[in-house]
């Protein structure tokens, strides 16, 4: 498909793991590798050419305004959730006004990966079938990651659709933090708190779930141990690429 021009940006955590650092700064704006963990997102954005980047903000919102004020590219649109927490799809769909009704990117401003020969974004996008699916995430395999010790998020079958792991069931499959998504999944949605994991079971349901293998290095920093670990992992990837 063409290139996607929006994104949301899912940027309100609370980020509790992350103390004592997220005691005074937001999630977002902690930094790994010198690099605020939402800029890694904006400029992997940037650089397959969206051009707007809806921001949802709730925790320490002032400094992550502050932050993003000084940005250009993608042009940045805040959703403010000041007044109340809205979960990963009440956040989506508190913004769907400023969305649009075009197939968007999300990404977490907490997660981020290093790109393989070509930018997963751009993976994403050449997988998208709007005929086929309603969200598509991007897959790490566990030995693309760091900072995870989870059981797996999905079974991928060879056309790339996805379903729920079993109870006691295995997988080498994490959700890498970023997504294609059409708004119609959100037809008839209400306002309020409420969980992207909803609306990927609904996806399921529907056979419309899909899944896109990523290249690179995936990294998730959870824990304030984590931050040397994703440096190191960074390091070795810069060396070995």
């Amino acid at each position: 498909m063409a290139g996607l021009h929006t994104a949301m940006v899912l940027a309100a955590g609370l980020g509790k793991r992350m103390a004592p650092i997220t005691d005074t700064t937001p999630k977002p704006l902690v930094k790994v590798a010198g690099k605020p963990l939402i800029d890694w997102g904006l400029e992997a954005l940037e650089n397959v050419g969206v051009e707007r980047a809806i921001v949802n903000v709730h925790y320490l919102a002032d400094q992550v305004d502050a932050h993003l004020a000084k940005r250009r590219t993608p042009a940045i649109v805040i959703s403010d959730e000041r007044n109340e927490l809205l979960d990963s799809a009440g956040g989506i769909i508190n913004a769907l006004p400023k969305i649009g009704f075009d197939p968007f990117y999300v990404v977490n401003a907490d997660t981020f990966w290093v790109d393989g020969p070509k930018p997963n974004l751009v993976l994403l996008a050449e997988g998208w079938d709007d005929a086929r699916m309603d969200i598509l995430l991007m897959i790490a395999a566990k030995d693309q990651a760091t900072g995870y010790d989870g059981r797996g998020d999905f079974h991928m079958d060879n056309d790339g659709r996805l379903r729920r792991l079993g109870l006691g069931e295995t997988s080498p499959n994490i959700y890498a933090g970023a997504a294609i998504i059409h708004p119609r999944i959100f037809a008839g949605a209400v306002a309020g708190k409420a969980s992207l994991n909803r609306y990927f079971d609904a996806a399921i349901a529907t056979g419309r779930l899909y899944g896109r293998r990523m290249e690179g290095l995936w990294l998730t920093v959870g824990t304030p141990d984590a931050i040397g670990e994703a440096e190191a992992a960074i390091a070795r990837q810069t060396v070995d690429g």
